[in-house]
């Protein structure tokens, strides 16, 4: 009875059933361990030499596959590595130059520029500054700047900081340490070595494989032959039949002439093994794989383009995706370089961007000015039209903020010459403002469209507003606008003749005044004695900037800044002159105080400004 063809046998399923004179026997497959009747999977990767694996080995029911690092591709036998050279499809994503190593690349950068952050762009070195913009900063990979201005060096993943804090030291974490096979770390660095079968070259990275020879030794004819007896001679499956043994092969193998050998068929040879695209022949078995930009389905058969712009920061700017690829577009104002990354275009940099006189560069576009005296920008934002000149009118005098020191003694004048406005809010506090608001103009942009420039229309030249506030409290004073007595009238006329001109230079513009003395002490009965009130004076200030006033080295921004500078400095001064009495406020050629401190002698009794209705004229302190 064959209990093998009967099904009859207690075989494994991972066991050949090879039947006996009285009985059957149970064989384990090759890649599996056991007595037949239980039979376990052989862990290849467990072997001493990898299976034969130069970087990683995966073990699978009945095989294993070999797997290389990141950086290498696995060679045509399935076991070794052989290095990626990243830089030979689009520069390696570098902006400048790139140069392959053994398992990784690197950018670098032409003289005068250094690496960015980000390991592939290139910055321009300035030629001034203590900071990491300085080409002398010593860092061989990232500079980083700290809150006590100082720097501090980093080291890119894979390398670590040697003791003198600038220099980074390779690890095998990065590239496998730049060795084809096995990457040992020590205090000199990575250390290379080779699989078995595979000598170190003389470069010390690189691994050479050791040829030998095998010689076939056909099998010896055995007479008597029997499956009980090392198999019968079969590689694989044995069968006692009545002219001797019969042997046969597993799946994936074939029977070689001398009827006991059994050798891997190649699945690949006929209709590519059904793979869409690459497949590779294995031991026993095939496998499929996909070209690049394309993913292995879970038949393992067909491949199915990868959506890169699906990730994220594929490209700087737009990406659009193609079957096993994709394409990086840039915005208007951009150029691609590299495959991925986008860098400005300086439109200025070629014939000033066809601008008639200046050229500023604008990430992504730019913007033509006019000079001062050359009028406005045109519509077609490229040429300047010719200046008209607005007729100044009687009453468009600005206000003016002058501050004097004399001594320790700071004083302070706001001057309003006309449109001045008086309004008591309450017995305890009032309004006072005087000057126009600036006008605003925003700078025409190249390609704006507008209207275009009416010359029976004047304009004013474009100007940009700066604004300041500030808030101080005088105590022992109640909220009263009153003139100030001779003698201080005097005094003040006296200090700020001696060279405290009006800040002419500020073109304050626009002054709005608040006193309040209504506020009461903490608590909820808490009452403020006479003579103990708090005054509260809150200023605006704005003044102007032009841009007739610009020049090559100093724009609108700088202006701005400086004139702020300015103001901040004034109201410092302002603040000391308050605290020390000596703020007053000029209005029709008359000096006034905001607040009044009642004092001993009759002689300082405050004179009262009569409000004046509508119609009404001020004729110095009095209304008619």
């Amino acid at each position: 009875v064959d209990e093998c063809v009967e099904g009859t046998d207690n075989c494994h399923i991972d066991a050949i059933c090879q039947n006996t004179p009285r009985s059957y026997k149970c064989i384990c497959k090759s890649g599996y361990t056991g007595d037949g009747k239980h039979c376990k999977d052989v862990d290849e990767c467990e072997r001493e030499d990898n299976a034969g694996c130069v970087h990683d080995c995966v073990n699978i029911p009945g095989n294993y596959r070999c797997t290389c690092y990141d950086g290498f591709h696995l060679a045509h036998d399935g076991h070794n590595c052989l290095d990626v050279d990243e830089c030979a499809e689009g520069n390696g994503g570098c902006q400048q130059s790139c140069v392959n190593m053994m398992g990784s690349y690197e950018c670098h950068c032409r003289e005068g520029f250094f690496l960015s952050d980000n390991q592939h762009t290139c910055i321009q070195r300035p030629e001034e500054g203590m900071n990491c913009m300085n080409k002398n900063h010593g860092c061989a990979h990232i500079c980083r700047e700290t809150p006590k201005g100082g720097i501090a060096c980093e080291c890119r993943p894979g390398f670590e900081l040697t003791k003198n804090q600038r220099d980074c030291k390779l690890t095998c974490n990065y590239g496998n340490g730049g060795c084809q096979h096995t990457c040992d770390d020590t205090e000199q660095g990575p250390r290379c070595g080779c699989h078995v079968k595979f000598v170190l070259h003389t470069d010390g990275k690189t691994c050479i494989g050791e040829r030998r020879l095998e010689q076939h030794i056909p099998p010896q004819a055995v007479s008597n032959e029997t499956c009980a007896v090392n198999n019968g001679g079969c590689d694989s499956k044995c069968h006692d039949a009545a002219t001797g043994v019969h042997c046969s092969c597993p799946v994936g193998f074939m029977l070689q002439p001398d009827r006991k050998t059994c050798k891997d068929i190649d699945e690949c040879r006929l209709n590519n093994g059904g793979c869409d695209h690459i497949c590779r022949n294995t031991v026993g078995s095939f496998e499929c794989s996909c070209k690049k930009g394309y993913k292995l389905l879970i038949n393992e058969r067909n491949c199915q383009d990868i959506d890169e712009c699906s990730f994220d920061r594929t490209c700087d700017h737009i990406c659009v995706n193609t079957p096993g690829s994709f394409q990086c577009l840039c915005h208007h104002g951009y150029l691609l370089y590299g495959v991925t990354h986008c860098g400005d275009v300086d439109e200025c940099s070629i014939n000033r961007g066809g601008c008639r006189f200046g050229c500023i560069n604008t990430p992504g576009s730019y913007q033509c000015t006019c000079p001062a005296g050359q009028g406005r920008l045109h519509w077609n934002g490229k040429d300047c039209t010719e200046p008209v000149k607005c007729q100044s009118s009687p009453g468009a005098s600005k206000a003016m903020l002058s501050c004097n020191r004399s001594g320790k003694k700071d004083t302070c004048a706001l001057t309003c010459p006309s449109r001045a406005r008086f309004s008591p809010e309450s017995e305890n506090g009032f309004t006072v403002s005087c000057g126009t608001p600036s006008p605003r103009a925003t700078p025409a942009r190249a390609g704006h469209t507008g209207n275009s420039t009416n010359s029976n229309h004047c304009h004013e030249a474009a100007v940009l507003s700066v604004k300041q506030r500030a808030s101080f409290k005088i105590k022992d004073a109640k909220c009263r606008l009153h003139l100030r007595n001779k003698g201080k009238m005097e005094e003040a006329s006296r200090i700020l003749g001696q060279g405290g001109a009006p800040c002419s230079d500020c073109q304050v513009t626009f002054i709005h005044l608040k006193c309040d003395s209504s506020r009461k002490g903490k608590g909820r009965r808490a009452r403020t004695p006479p003579g103990k009130e708090v005054t509260r004076l809150t200023l605006e200030l704005e003044a102007e900037v032009r841009a007739e006033e610009t020049t090559a080295a100093c724009g609108l921004p700088c202006l701005r800044q400086r004139m702020e500078r300015r103001l901040k400095g004034s109201l410092k001064m302002l603040r000391k002159s308050i605290n020390q009495d000596r703020f007053l406020l000029r209005l029709a050629g008359l000096d006034y105080e905001l607040a009044h401190k009642p004092g001993p002698g009759a002689g300082e009794r405050a004179e009262l400004v009569e409000t004046c209705r509508p119609g009404q004229h001020r004729a110095g302190a009095k209304c008619g």
